[in-house]
C-alpha cells in the first residue's frame, strides 16, 4: 500500500512539471538587421513581455545594429515590453 502511495506522489510531481503547450519560435542563421530613428533591428525571436507558453530559441543569428535615440537591436530572444 505504501508503495502505491509513493508511486502516485511521484506521478503527481512529474505531471506538475509538464510545460504548457504553446508555439515553438526558432530563429536560426538569420541575416543582418539595421534600425535608426527609434526603430527596431531584430534577427532573433521577439516575444513582447514574455508572451507565449512554448519555447523560444535563437542560434547563429546575424548582426543587429541600432543607431539614434529610442532605437533597439536584438540578436537573441527579446522579452521586453511592446512599448
Amino acid at each position: 500500500m505504501q508503495g502505491a502511495a509513493g508511486v502516485a506522489a511521484l506521478v503527481r510531481g512529474v505531471l506538475r512539471r509538464v510545460p504548457e503547450p504553446g508555439p515553438t519560435d526558432t530563429a536560426i542563421g538569420t541575416g543582418r538587421a539595421e534600425a535608426s530613428g527609434g526603430g527596431r533591428a531584430n534577427t532573433g525571436v521577439r516575444r513582447p513581455g514574455g508572451a507565449g507558453g512554448g519555447s523560444a530559441t535563437a542560434r547563429d543569428t546575424g548582426d543587429a545594429t541600432a543607431t539614434g535615440p529610442g532605437s533597439r537591436a536584438n540578436t537573441g530572444v527579446d522579452h521586453s515590453p511592446d512599448a
